[in-house]
């Protein structure tokens, strides 16, 4: 029998209405960590639903690191003018501010990685297996490697977020789209830092 105790811990754990929590505990018997499997796996399939319908509306939201060393400007998009003024929408572009600060990501989404500069990075790969006697399927398969381990450290959305790995950016992000009904995107970003400071010191706690 699902607890009060359980919702609720649910409820802080993943900032997911007590009705939806309730549903996904009850449908995983009680087990804590495949009800957060399944509301993991339900935002998902509410994001992808969505991810066709135009985001037009948005804000842009800023970020000034302590020490002012590090600044970041987010665009951040969805559907309407009522979700870009909400309370979370905005929690949603802070969170996404602190990850572009700290995880210093180039591209926002894997579809603005340009194709010349995969391509860059396979020629690369490649080069360090020339002289291999491995077979192409597993040299293949270790590029393959290669390239996914390069979107993780530079898509903002392929990102582990910095305040639970175990989830990606855009896992945190089809979580608000679940919550809030609409499509969100994150267009594009810059980040701005001094020559002098290192982002590796940044902590988004």
């Amino acid at each position: 029998m699902v607890t009060i105790d359980q919702i609720k811990q649910l409820r802080e754990e993943t900032d997911i209405s007590v009705t939806e929590c309730k549903k996904a505990l009850e449908q995983a018997q009680g087990d804590f960590e495949k009800a957060k499997e399944i509301l993991k796996a339900r935002g998902q399939s509410i994001a992808q639903k969505k991810s066709d319908r135009a985001a037009n509306a948005g804000i842009i939201a800023s970020y000034i690191h302590p020490g002012s060393q590090v600044g970041v400007l987010l665009d951040i998009r969805c559907e309407t003018d009522f979700v870009a003024r909400s309370a979370d929408f905005l929690v949603l572009a802070h969170e996404l501010c602190l990850q572009i600060a700290a995880g210093n990501p180039i591209y926002a989404s894997e579809k603005d990685i340009p194709e010349e500069i995969l391509n860059k990075e396979k020629e690369a790969a490649l080069e360090q297996f020339k002289d291999s006697n491995k077979p192409a399927n597993i040299i293949n398969n270790i590029i393959e490697g290669k390239i996914g381990k390069y979107k993780q450290e530079r898509v903002l959305l392929s990102q582990p977020w910095v305040k639970d790995p175990s989830k990606t950016v855009k896992d945190l992000v089809s979580e608000y789209i679940a919550k809030l009904g609409e499509n969100i995107l994150p267009k594009k970003f810059v980040r701005y830092e001094l020559s002098n400071s290192s982002s590796s010191n940044i902590s988004c706690s």
